[in-house]
């Protein structure tokens, strides 16, 4: 198994440069196991939202979808990240004002780590308005 940084996950989904892509390309399809962390994923997913690809929500819920679809790849918790998804999705469709991918996975990531411990979930507070329509999500 090897991990890999954002700059590598970029360069692989995005072939925006020759000589980074090839490398990323070659290393991810020569492993068996790529492990892709939360982190990693977040950072991917605010690279294409930013300024300079400024990629539409469902563009980006693309991205992860073929990311899953990937055979070496694999997530640090790919049912969090999935709900994550599902929920971002299912919100973003529903309501007006866009609820981020890594609010999203935070929360899913606070449900998730809290039935791990056996602990009840008692809400993911933010002061995002857009975040705070999330099922679990509370203003402070």
């Amino acid at each position: 198994m090897i991990a890999i940084d954002t700059n590598v996950l970029l360069r692989y989904l995005l072939q925006d440069d020759k000589q980074q892509a090839s490398k990323a390309n070659r290393l991810i399809e020569s492993h068996e196991s790529v492990f892709v962390s939360d982190v990693v994923l977040v950072e991917t997913v605010w690279t294409l939202a930013g300024k300079r690809y400024k990629l539409e929500p469902e563009a980006v819920a693309q991205v992860i979808r073929s990311l899953f679809e990937e055979p070496t790849l694999f997530f640090q918790d790919p049912d969090t990240v999935w709900r994550a998804l599902s929920d971002c999705q299912l919100n973003n469709a529903t309501s007006v004002g866009s609820i981020g991918f890594s609010d999203s996975l935070a929360l899913n990531v606070g449900k998730s780590t809290a039935a791990m411990l056996g602990e009840s979930f008692a809400g993911f507070y933010t002061f995002d308005a857009a975040a705070q329509r999330m099922s679990g999500a509370r203003a402070p």
